[in-house]
C-alpha cells in the first residue's frame, strides 16, 4: 500500500488495482517482445558445452560467481579447468551467501574489475545467479547503485555478458528477466527487473544435480512449482506463458516424488531442471504474486530459504485466491494428473491445492514457519502488499487485514502444530 491507496476503502482499492493491471498487461508485452531466451545447453555435460560455446563467443577473462560450499564440494573446478584449458583466463568470486545483499555484489564487482573480466558466469542455484546478474549489470552501470535499479526497467545500460550453470532444478533465474537484491539495512528484498538481464547463454545439466539433499532438493523444485502457478493464475498470462507453465507443473509433479524418493535418477533430475527453466518462461510473461510478496519477506527478517518460504505459503494465498480462479486451478488439476473426469471445476480446484498440501508433506516442509513472530506480522503484510499491489497482476486482490489474516495462519505453537 501506499498513501495514494490508505485513504481509501477496500473495494476501491480494488478497483485501482484491477485498472493498474492494465498497464501491467502492457508491461508483459514489452516483456514478451525484447525477451529473447538464453541459448540453451541441455542434458548430462551440457555445462562443458557451454564451456565450449563461451570461449567460441570471444571472452578472453571470465568472472564465475559461486559459493564456496560449491567451490569446495569441486562443482566449480570441471569447467573452470575445461575454460582455461581453452584459453579463457578465469577470476572466482566464490562470497556469495543466501539472500545476496548489496556488499556481496559490490564485492563480486571489485574482484571483475581486478581482475579485468569481460563476461559472467554463474555456477549454483539462485542466490549465484542473482548475484553474478547484478555484478555484470553494475560492471556497465557504473553511477547507479543495485537499490536504485530495483524494480521495472531502471537498468540504463546492458550488463556485461552473463552465463549461468544452475545446480538447483528451482528458480529459473537462468532464463528470467530478474533478479533480487537484500537491503539488510531496511530487511527489505527488492526485484530488479528487466529484459536486459536474461542471460545469454545457460546449461541444464541433471550431472550436477545428483548430490543435492533431499530438503534442497524439494525447497527449490517448490519454487518453481510456485513460479508456474503464479504464471498461470496471473491475470497477464498470455497463451504462450500458460504452455510453460502447464508443462512445468506436469513434471515437477510427475519427477519430483522420484527424485526425492531416488536422487541419483538422472533422468527425472534433468527433467526437473528442464521444468525449473520452463517455469522461468513463464514467470518471465505471466509475472508471480501474493506468494513471492509473503515469502520475500520472510526470507528478508528471517533468512527462511526462499523455496522453502514459497513451500509454506503457497497453499493459503492459493486457497484465498481460489474464487477467482477457480477454472485456472482446474486446469493445473488435470496437469498434475488428478482429474479422474467426472469433477467439476471447483472440486479440481479444491484437489490441487491439497495436493499442495500433502506434497509439502511428503517432502517435509512444514505447514507453517517456525520462526514467525505475531508482532512482525504487521510489517510483513504492509511489505508484501506494497511489493505485489504494483508488481503482480494476482487474480484477487486483498488488503492489509486480510493479509494479516492470511500470513497469521502461519504461525506456529510450540505445544499444537500450526494455527
Amino acid at each position: 500500500m501506499n498513501a495514494i491507496t490508505q485513504a481509501v476503502p477496500f473495494p476501491l482499492q480494488t478497483v485501482f488495482y484491477r485498472g493498474l493491471t492494465q498497464s501491467l498487461k502492457h508491461v508483459g508485452k514489452v516483456i514478451g517482445l525484447f525477451v529473447r531466451p538464453p541459448e540453451m545447453f541441455t542434458g548430462p555435460g551440457a555445462s562443458l558445452l557451454l564451456g565450449d560455446a563461451i570461449a567460441g563467443s570471444g571472452v578472453k577473462r571470465l568472472l564465475i560467481v559461486t559459493d564456496a560450499q560449491l567451490a569446495k564440494l569441486g562443482l566449480v573446478q570441471p569447467l573452470q579447468d575445461h575454460l582455461t584449458e581453452l584459453g579463457v583466463f578465469v577470476a572466482v568470486y566464490d562470497g556469495v551467501l543466501p539472500d545476496p545483499g548489496v556488499e556481496q555484489i559490490e564485492e563480486g564487482l571489485r574482484v571483475l574489475q581486478q581482475e579485468r573480466c569481460e563476461a559472467v558466469l554463474a555456477i549454483g542455484g539462485g542466490s549465484a545467479m542473482d548475484c553474478a546478474k547484478l555484478i555484470a549489470t553494475r560492471a556497465t552501470n557504473p553511477s547507479k547503485s543495485v537499490l536504485e535499479m530495483a524494480g521495472f526497467f531502471k537498468v540504463p545500460t546492458a550488463p556485461l555478458p552473463i552465463y549461468c550453470v544452475p545446480t538447483t532444478a528451482g528458480t529459473g533465474s537462468e532464463v528470467s528477466v530478474g533478479a533480487v537484491v537484500s537491503d539488510p539495512a531496511q530487511q527489505r528484498k527488492l526485484p530488479v527487473i528487466d529484459h536486459k538481464l536474461v542471460p545469454a547463454m545457460a546449461a541444464l545439466d541433471g550431472q550436477l544435480m545428483l548430490g543435492l539433499p533431499p530438503a534442497i532438493t524439494a525447497a527449490t523444485a517448490m519454487d518453481a512449482l510456485t513460479h508456474a502457478v503464479e504464471a498461470y493464475i496471473s491475470r497477464i498470462a498470455t497463451p504462450e506463458s500458460d504452455r510453460y507453465a502447464l508443462e512445468a507443473v506436469s513434471l515437477i509433479m510427475r519427477h519430483l516424488p522420484r527424485v526425492m524418493k531416488d536422487g541419483r535418477d538422472l533422468n527425472s533430475r534433468q527433467l526437473m531442471a528442464w521444468a525449473a527453466y520452463r517455469a522461468g518462461l513463464a514467470l518471465s510473461r505471466g509475472g508471480l504474486g501474493y506468494v513471492h510478496g509473503i515469502a520475500h519477506n520472510f526470507g528478508a527478517l528471517y533468512h527462511t530459504p526462499h523455496g522453502w518460504a514459497n513451500a509454506i505459503v503457497l497453499p493459503y494465498v492459493l486457497e484465498y485466491s481460489k474464487s477467482d480462479c477457480i477454472p485456472r486451478l482446474a486446469e493445473l488439476a488435470r496437469a498434475s494428473g488428478l482429474a479422474s473426469g467426472t469433477e467439476s471445476d471447483a472440486e479440481l480446484a479444491d484437489k490441487f491445492i491439497q495436493r499442495i498440501h500433502t506434497l509439502k508433506q511428503e517432502c517435509g516442509i512444514p505447514a507453517g514457519l517456525a520462526d514467525l513472530r505475531a508482532e512482525d506480522i504487521p510489517q510483513i503484510a504492509a511489505a508484501a502488499l506494497q511489493e505485489a499491489h504494483f508488481t503482480y497482476a494476482v487474480p484477487r486482490y486483498m488488503d492489509q487485514k486480510t493479509c494479516e489474516g492470511l500470513v497469521r495462519r502461519m504461525l506456529v505453537r510450540a505445544s499444537s502444530g500450526v494455527r
